[in-house]
């Protein structure tokens, strides 16, 4: 369905043109041309006093179709919409023209509301500028006629950080010009409309309004301040500067330029590789609770209200937080009292921790708090919808609380392991329970990372599997379904991300130069910063499972040994390879390098020739970036070989959300298929012969490079 605007005149001689093009109303080329249209229809006709826009089914606009970004060429120059049409038509009309806004009013919905002469909103209209999230910049008017309307400094807070408002917020910064309820919206705007046209020509035309804007010497500061800050937390995206040098165009030179500069922007970033990426991006994670043959089935989610958490450990306790923070009744079981009141405190710490950074408001603890229930025995858990079990990597502990839990919990509760290592098939064998088995795989603290894995065995029913895809999206986290394996997909993309910065320390590469490669490349957090972050426990219990079922791909490495019987094990105990303070500022451990020095001069590592120490302490950041990165890349092929995930964007998602891959690179299998699988398979075989076998290629890297096709036909969508 292409979509289009329909065009009804009422008796008072207001025209009402309606945006359809559900579910969201997007702006497709097809439908701005129908807004054109109808909206230069009702200018001529004698029998139409004033215009109201407005969108179907309560919802405005949620922008242009993103569809059209990242692709050369299509729609032509977007100019023609911004300037002939929303300045020239719109709002140069010779009638008034209101917006009447419920629901999404985004992106390019949002421009043409900005170009009405007023805005009526309902208090849960959501209204922003998202562009910068897709690689663009505001190209219908946006960067002009929002400082206009808000003054500079709450138009750049909108616009470079894609920061919606409600329409209560709205009003009071003089974006929106009343509030109405939905029932009354349309009648209010085209009162609105008729009191315009009555008592208020000339008209406020936003384009051209002065009065909310700063002075222009506050003004360059504030766009000066705004481009450091870009340079400094985004230095390798452009189109945040771009943007900021396009609104600075219409202060100095005047709108009607900055628009044309505007339109120029908006063309070229269209068509860059980070809006592709990122658009790409976008889809992705709209995919990844899709599930071929689980999601098509038509089944609905059962209702689960009363969770039970075995374990108040760093994990479970966290787990409890992010359940009772999304309404959850949570029931939470320890061994002892002593345990039980630790893992209520954690959770209480969790939870200040969402207070401190805005997440809820301290008035409500008590409350939030209140949904967590502690106990020392089963008997709770004939109550429970749900039942995780967040206890140590301990196979033995996990299969007896499997057991036991098989006598206290109903049949119909799901029996979920937070492991992210053992197989799901040796933590419970008994045939009776395998249907409603699954593994919740939280990478980091569930509290804190917005990702769950939901891992599937063989016979976990298809049920259980839309169950968790609805409760990760109450929980607010992106669900990534794989099939069982030992090692979630994160951890076995994350192992290689550490080792192979192992491999470069120990023959002589400096690890601070690791991760601020690492960084500038613009991962998240460098290596051994992420090694601190997870905890050198989780590292030593993956090591464990890798050495045993990974062979020749298991990188063997004392450094975090050495450094973990010095009680060095990172974040949780203030010092690893950074030394942090109880707010968790950090800084380099400056005695990180005795412990390099103690294992080397042990002959642990297999030291070559001084002469390769000396060529991979001369390694450009760059050089080291791929020998970090095109391991993850080829334990990701191996995800896909062995079928652990069904889609390759999966990977990419988990990637950036659970390894803190750019987004702006499209994840790990995009970025990947950008460079070329031939190229990153030669360098892994070059590396696998002097290195060993930690390099060495999948098979199903091999195969792509010798065909020379995608490793996950990533640019389809595209």
């Amino acid at each position: 369905m292409k979509g289009k605007t329909y065009l009804e005149i009422g008796a008072d001689g207001v025209a009402i043109i309606t945006i359809n093009n559900p579910p969201l109303n997007l702006l497709s080329a097809h439908v701005m041309l129908s807004l054109k249209e109808n909206t230069e229809l009702a200018l001529q006709r004698d029998d139409v006093k004033a215009i109201v826009i407005t969108g179907s089914k309560g919802k405005f606009s949620g922008g242009f179709d993103v569809t059209a970004f990242g692709n050369k060429g299509k729609h032509g120059k977007l100019g023609f919409f911004s300037i002939d049409f929303i300045t020239d038509i719109l709002e140069a009309a010779g009638k008034p023209l209101v917006a009447a806004i419920d629901g999404p009013a985004l992106g390019g919905g949002l421009e043409i509301a900005l170009a009405c002469h007023a805005r009526i909103s309902t208090s849960s209209a959501v209204l922003g500028l998202p562009e910068l999230r897709y690689g663009i910049l505001p190209g219908f008017g946006g960067t002009q006629r929002l400082p206009r309307l808000v003054g500079l400094r709450k138009a750049l807070e909108m616009i470079l950080k894609s920061k919606f408002v409600n329409g209560h917020n709205a009003q009071g910064m003089g974006l929106v010009d009343e509030i109405s309820s939905a029932d009354e919206l349309v009648t209010v705007a085209c009162h609105w409309a008729k009191d315009i046209l009555a008592h208020r020509r000339p008209w406020a035309v936003s384009l051209y309004r002065t009065d909310r804007l700063e002075p222009l010497p506050e003004a360059k500061l504030m766009l000066e301040h705004a481009r450091v800050k870009s340079k400094k937390q985004s230095p390798n995206l452009k189109h945040p500067l771009v943007c900021i040098d396009v609104i600075e165009e219409g202060l100095i030179r005047g709108p009607r330029a900055a628009l044309w500069k505007e339109s120029e922007a908006l063309s070229e970033l269209r068509q860059s590789d980070t809006c592709r990426s990122l658009v790409y991006y976008f889809f992705a994670r709209q995919r990844t609770s899709k599930v071929p043959g689980i999601t098509d089935m038509g089944l609905k989610p059962r209702k689960v209200n009363t969770f039970a958490v075995v374990g108040g450990g760093i994990m479970g306790s966290s787990i409890v937080t992010a359940l009772i923070v999304s309404n959850y009744r949570v029931i939470l079981k320890e061994m002892d009292e002593k345990a039980l009141l630790a893992g209520i405190e954690r959770v209480k710490a969790n939870l200040q921790d969402h207070v401190k950074k805005g997440k809820i408001a301290e008035a409500k603890l008590d409350k939030i708090l209140s949904r967590c229930k502690g106990v020392l025995h089963y008997e709770g858990f004939r109550e429970a919808d749900m039942v995780i079990e967040a206890v140590s990597e301990n196979i033995y502990l996990k299969q007896r609380i499997f057991a036991e839990l098989e006598s206290y919990c109903p049949p119909h509760c799901i029996l979920a392991s937070s492991s992210s290592m053992i197989n799901l098939n040796l933590i419970c064998e008994r045939k009776e329970l395998q249907n409603r088995i699954v593994g919740t795989h939280f990478f980091g603290q569930a509290h804190l990372l917005p990702i769950l894995e939901i891992v599937r065995t063989e016979k976990t029913s298809p049920q259980v599997i839309v169950d968790l895809l609805a409760i990760g999206k109450k929980t607010e986290k992106i669900p990534i379904v794989i099939h069982n394996s030992t090692g979630s997909a994160m951890n076995r993309m994350f192992f290689p991300y550490s080792q192979a910065a192992m491999v470069l320390v120990e023959r002589g590469v400096d690890l601070y130069q690791i991760d601020r490669a690492a960084e500038a490349f613009g991962m998240t957090m460098g290596p051994f910063r992420m090694i601190d972050f997870v905890g050198f426990e989780v590292l030593t219990a993956m090591k464990v499972q890798f050495s045993k079922n990974f062979g020749e791909r298991f990188n063997e490495s004392k450094l975090f040994s050495v450094m973990h019987e010095d009680n060095q094990a990172g974040e949780t105990t203030l010092k690893g390879f950074y030394i942090y303070d109880r707010d968790s500022k950090f800084i380099p451990n400056p005695d990180t390098m005795t412990y390099v020095h103690k294992i080397t001069s042990r002959h642990e590592v297999a030291v070559t020739s001084p002469i390769l120490i000396f060529s991979l302490m001369k390694l450009s950041d760059e050089e080291i970036v791929e020998m970090i990165l095109f391991p993850v890349v080829n334990a990701a092929c191996c995800l896909l070989e062995e079928k652990v995930v069904v889609k390759a964007s999966d990977l990419d998602v988990a990637s950036v959300m659970g390894l803190g891959f750019p987004e702006y690179r499209g994840g790990i299998v995009f970025w990947a298929d950008t460079i070329g699988p031939k190229h990153i398979h030669s360098k892994l075989e070059k590396w696998s012969e002097t290195y060993g076998a930690f390099f060495k290629p999948c098979a199903y890297l091999a195969e792509r490079a010798s065909e020379r096709t995608s490793l996950g036909q990533a640019k389809s969508r595209l």
